[in-house]
């Protein structure tokens, strides 16, 4: 009997420590990366980068931080209790690492910003749809927000080769009308140190250096904006500043929003490393496959037709007539593509041409020229449907890398 008690009182001691130590585990940061370096920021504040901060009591001098001009408050802050708490929840800020290229400014650190602005990073790479409909509420946001302690930072971290080109992010980035500073990520160096996987992802550090909210894919913007709302408010207080922080929810007039449970089909991969909707060709095969495509079409299935060469991200037709079909389930269809010289294709969907859902890359003739590196728009539907598409691809040369549908 009393071993049985001793038993009992074993195992409720044993129990009452896991559960302690599990009390205790959920109490620490959770660690978002092993690389990189965390940006600690100093319990007393002395300098701000403010750029509408006012004149008050306390004497100041203007100072400018990557060609930001800024306020410099002379008064210390004391922010040690409150660091303590946030240390217990959140992750800290980490550096950029081995950032490539800058573009809209000059080169800069996150620690040039950190326990000064409220910072907004985004993931994203240019050819992404998800990043493309994300980025008008980023504008809009840095529009909205730059003077009132804001700065957005879009470190662009490429998913294929052709968007690690200098020149194709700038361009790029001018033709999304992005103004705030972006930086190239070519080696994944700062998407390994975040232990990111997923474009777009935003993630917002507040005041003290800490992520205090992170997002993943598109949507909640609403939501997005009321953390941002939140963390400049304390900024604010943390700097005794006396203006109110612009209230209400963007509206951007580009934004497209997207009803995602009509789509019933995924990304297309063209690549051997990802090609495994590759229904009548040999699926992760590097080199030349000679194809011949089917009468019927499987759902979600992808047929390529004539002579292709298999490269890991993409499959390149190595003759003229080579031809592409894909039964989809989506209201919009898109292209990652790219040629280096013009290649002509022949867009049909269940053998007639698009009219009305055609996608603002296809002219009224039912063709597409693939001349720049980037996503092709092919269908703008006009409903939600399951379709047949077909391409001719009329010449050698082209890249085909992914379908993406909406």
């Amino acid at each position: 009997m009393q071993d049985n008690i001793r038993k009992t009182v074993l195992v409720l001691v044993v129990a009452m420590i896991v559960v302690a130590i599990g009390y205790f585990e959920l109490q620490k940061p959770k660690r978002i990366g092993t690389t990189g370096t965390e940006i600690q920021v100093p319990a007393i504040l002395t300098v701000s980068t403010i750029t509408d901060e006012k004149p008050q009591q306390n004497a100041t001098k203007t100072v400018t931080v990557s060609g930001l001009q800024a306020q410099e408050p002379t008064r210390s802050i004391d922010r040690s209790s409150i660091q303590k708490e946030k240390a217990l929840k959140f992750d800290r800020l980490k550096e950029l690492v081995n950032p490539g290229g800058f573009i809209n400014g000059d080169s800069f650190r996150l620690a040039d910003f950190a326990g000064k602005k409220v910072i907004l990073i985004d993931f994203w790479t240019y050819s992404c749809i998800n990043c493309q409909r994300t980025t008008p509420y980023l504008n809009a946001w840095y529009e909205k927000y730059k003077d009132q302690g804001l700065v957005i930072v879009g470190v662009h971290t490429p998913e294929f080769g052709f968007e690690k080109m200098y020149e194709n992010v700038v361009k790029a980035t001018r033709n999304a009308g992005i103004q705030y500073p972006v930086v190239q990520d070519n080696e994944y160096g700062t998407w390994n140190a975040y232990a990111n996987r997923f474009w777009p992802r935003k993630y917002l550090i507040d005041i003290d250096g800490f992520i205090v909210y992170d997002h993943i894919g598109e949507g909640d913007y609403d939501g997005t904006e009321r953390v941002i709302q939140k963390a400049l408010k304390e900024r604010q207080d943390a700097f005794d500043m006396s203006d109110s922080i612009a209230g209400g929810v963007v509206a951007p007039k580009e934004a497209v929003t997207m009803n995602m449970s009509g789509v019933k089909s995924p990304e297309v991969y063209f690549g051997a490393a990802r090609n495994a909707s590759l229904k009548n060709g040999k699926e992760g095969l590097r080199g030349l496959q000679i194809l011949d495509t089917p009468e019927d079409s499987v759902l979600n299935r992808l047929y390529l037709g004539g002579s292709w060469y298999f490269d890991d991200e993409f499959a390149r037709t190595e003759s003229s007539g080579a031809t592409i079909i894909y039964r989809y389930s989506a209201k919009n269809v898109y292209f990652v593509a790219r040629a280096d010289s013009d290649v002509v294709i022949k867009i049909t969907r269940d053998g007639e041409l698009l009219g009305i859902d055609a996608g603002k890359d296809v002219g009224a003739d039912g063709v597409v020229r693939v001349k720049e590196d980037r996503l092709y728009e092919l269908v703008n539907g006009t409903t939600y449907g399951e379709h047949v598409l077909e391409m001719e691809v009329q010449g050698p040369g082209l890249e085909a890398y992914t379908f993406t549908f909406g």
